[in-house]
């Protein structure tokens, strides 16, 4: 099977890039690397190019979920079995690659979100790394999804897409990690139904460096009277301290810091957790935008 370097990057898309920019420059702690004027803004938490893109849109929402390969042959591996699958992944073209600052990518529509999915060689190397301001983001850590139809959308990015199943918090959400990357999750795929919410995004997630680095987060979120959804505290699961808030259009992310990481032989069978209230009370009620993708592959104009 084809082989995973991480979790590349988020698109997302918001109601006011006035708005949005300053505040994941300035609240999150990215790093804003290009904003193409009339097009997307570019943030980074790490030496890529980006790790969330914002584009300008009538409904807030998840847009686009993009995954690094370890090498470039890994990409062709990836692309003959989604066709052998029937999944009819498409090449963008160079032009539209380059707009992104990618290398050769790749895209399908997911079967069970209807989210579009990317996977791509590698994106342009700056010249400097990530520099940290208001808060030390150690990487863009997961992305979680609410889904229908949620035992076959677990089994399909198994047994499909080579994610590997961490752990599990009964009938409500499967922790999975891109093979053979070691955190304990990158994706995290919930049960709409049994979470009580529509399909869509729950949150996203940066794992930072120092467990200071969430309490100073707390700080800093009430003094600009940013929503607080849930923590500080601990998941049971990865072992991650955490904090929930809400972005300008009402998205919810994440800070956490520690993560349970795994090797790549022999790792621990996935565990069957207990879903707690207070866990049931965060997956009942945190807001929960729909996708903003509607699985159609995006044209070159938007990259």
């Amino acid at each position: 099977m084809f082989r995973y370097k991480k979790l590349g990057y988020v698109a997302l898309n918001v109601t006011d890039l006035s708005r949005s920019v300053p505040f994941y420059r300035d609240i999150v702690g990215l790093q804003l690397n290009e904003q193409i004027e009339g097009g997307p803004a570019f943030f980074a938490c790490s030496a890529d190019h980006h790790n969330v893109v914002l584009h300008q849109g009538g409904e807030p929402g998840l847009k686009r979920v993009g995954w690094e390969m370890e090498q470039p042959e890994e990409l062709d591996r990836l692309f003959e079995h989604l066709q052998k699958v029937g999944l009819n992944p498409v090449e963008l073209p160079a032009e539209e690659c380059r707009a992104l600052r990618q290398q050769r990518t790749i895209r399908i529509k997911e079967p069970f979100s209807g989210l579009t999915f990317e996977f791509y060689e590698g994106q342009l190397e700056r010249g400097s790394t990530y520099t940290p301001t208001v808060t030390k983001i150690a990487r863009l850590g997961h992305v979680v999804l609410n889904v229908e139809r949620w035992p076959e959308a677990v089994k399909f990015f198994k047994e499909t897409l080579n994610f590997r199943i961490s752990d599990y918090v009964d009938g409500f959400i499967a922790f999975m990690r891109c093979f053979p990357n070691p955190y304990h999750h990158s994706l995290g795929i919930g049960n709409a139904a049994a979470t009580r919410k529509e399909p869509g995004l729950n949150h996203v997630n940066f794992m930072v460096t120092d467990m200071d680095d969430i309490g100073c987060a707390l700080t800093r979120v009430k003094r600009h009277d940013v929503p607080i959804v849930y923590g500080p505290g601990r998941h049971p699961p990865s072992g991650s301290i955490f904090l929930y808030f809400l972005d300008p259009d009402g998205m919810t992310l994440e800070y956490s810091f520690g993560m349970e990481e795994f090797p790549e032989e022999r790792p621990r069978k996935a565990r069957v957790l207990e879903a707690r209230p207070e866990s049931l009370d965060y997956w009942g009620n945190v807001p929960d935008p729909r996708f903003a993708s509607t699985g159609r592959f995006e044209p070159a104009s938007e990259g």
